[in-house]
């Protein structure tokens, strides 16, 4: 039996027209716990890459005045997504696996980017792998794997 959810496809992305992300992309509503978290951004750029980003705020701390670990593996997850998303051709997907090697603390204020590439794309999984940098230090190495419903 396939959930709701997994019966969707993949919204088309919006672009930003206000603030430091204008002419950033990003998905309104498509993932609640994202529209919490974020808002985190994408764009494709000329290469064919796509770089992902947010600016940290004190909501994304943790207890010791840096970036939270869970808000680094959640902005991987949506990198995944967004670095995938042109192979998704629209259909849906979910995360099977996503593990992250912690590198350096992000911090209040900081740009947090990612880049990453597929590793390679089947017809039902395609395995993902990038880095998060804060204000361009390396922080986190993450690789997931997502599968096509």
């Amino acid at each position: 039996m396939t959930t709701q959810h997994e019966q969707s496809v993949i919204l088309a992305p919006r672009t930003v027209h206000l603030g430091e992300f204008a002419g950033w992309q990003t998905w309104t509503g498509a993932d609640p716990y994202e529209s919490i978290t974020g808002p985190f951004y994408f764009r494709e750029l000329v290469e064919g890459q796509v770089e992902c980003a947010f600016r940290a705020e004190h909501r994304h701390l943790n207890g010791a005045g840096a970036v939270h670990g869970g808000c680094f593996m959640t902005f991987a997850d949506f990198c995944c997504f967004a670095i995938a998303w042109r192979a998704l051709e629209g259909r849906g997907a979910v995360t099977v696996a996503l593990e992250g090697d912690f590198l350096a603390a992000g911090r209040e204020g900081d740009l947090i980017t990612a880049r990453g590439e597929i590793l390679r794309a089947g017809a039902a999984l395609i395995f993902v792998r990038g880095i998060i940098a804060a204000s361009g230090r390396q922080a986190l190495s993450f690789s997931g794997i997502l599968k096509r419903f």
